[in-house]
């Protein structure tokens, strides 16, 4: 008996969930149901694909293997729909964005109307995250994720790099003057991140070569609160190209340590789970955004 595309796809709902009451919540059926299904494919099989506890499911080395195949399959199905459903019909419905405060203020708003005239049919959702979500349990769609990605069961596509600077206003420099060496820091009013404490680490060097690890004077999880108080003139920050572009081109800031700073660029990455009814919707979105800003970094947008 051959196995089923029903069957694989409950299979990998349940790995990428964690449990089959999540799974079958995310694929519409019941836990039964779906119990039933995993069991009569590792029957097919006649191996054991997931190691069941009272706390979590494991893969098996049979389970892993096996998972590479079944998502070949699944993707290839997916890409398969999504060319015949785009012949046919337009994209529609609710798509659930997820960003940083920062990177939708400056960067998916902007691209709203662009994307609304090309495909009005799509209604979009815009929610704001300073950390990682689960997309899963948020019900997002796609994600777009700055920085190192660390969860592999996602798919991700690459959107551009935007490089770090310290900046501060030309206020703030008038009243406290402009350091032009990097121990001269100690003496100014420093803006910086609760959390990660890796954002903290500014793209300059102290006497030994190390990287400078700063201690905030006034801290922020926030990026734009952090930006919005250093136009107030609050101290020096140290911000991403895609936040503060137009703030430096009308000078309302300053870069510093123009030399001095390491070309230090995160990435920027869309990430979402394949999933056929709303791949026409996630795929379009990203298109739009890659379309408008290019894969270029964000310093040299225009």
């Amino acid at each position: 008996m051959k196995t089923t595309i029903d069957e694989l796809l409950a299979f990998a709902a349940v790995v990428d969930t964690g449990s089959i009451t999540a799974a079958a919540e995310h694929l519409g059926l019941t836990v039964s149901a779906t119990s039933r299904t995993l069991s009569r494919l590792e029957e097919k099989l006649q191996t054991t694909l997931l190691r069941r506890t009272t706390r979590r499911l494991e893969l098996t080395e049979e389970g892993a293997a096996f998972l590479q195949h079944a998502r070949a399959i699944l993707s290839m199905m997916d890409e398969a729909e999504e060319q015949m459903a785009a012949r046919r019909m337009r994209p529609f419905g609710r798509l659930r964005v997820d960003a940083a405060t920062p990177f939708m203020l400056h960067v998916i708003v902007p691209l709203v109307e662009g994307f609304r005239l090309r495909y009005p049919e799509v209604e979009l959702e815009l929610n704001s995250n300073e950390g990682i979500i689960d997309l899963i349990e948020k019900r997002t769609d796609v994600a777009f994720r700055i920085g190192a990605l660390k969860d592999s069961t996602l798919h991700a596509r690459p959107i551009g790099t935007s490089r770090i600077r310290v900046l501060a206003s030309p206020d703030y420099l008038q009243r406290h003057g402009t350091p032009t060496k990097v121990e001269q820091l100690a003496g100014h009013a420093l803006l910086g991140f609760t959390q990660p404490d890796s954002l903290n680490d500014w793209p300059l060097r102290d006497n030994d070569g190390d990287t400078v690890h700063i201690k905030p004077t006034i801290a922020s999880s926030s990026g734009e609160t952090l930006r919005s108080l250093a136009l107030a003139g609050q101290g020096i920050v140290c911000l991403s190209d895609f936040m503060t572009r137009a703030d430096r081109q009308a000078g309302r800031l300053v870069p510093l340590f123009a030399r001095q700073t390491l070309d230090v660029r995160q990435s920027i990455n869309a990430v979402y789970y394949r999933n056929t009814a709303l791949a026409s919707r996630i795929t379009c979105f990203v298109d739009h955004v890659v379309g408008v800003l290019g894969s270029k970094p964000f310093d040299e947008q225009t």
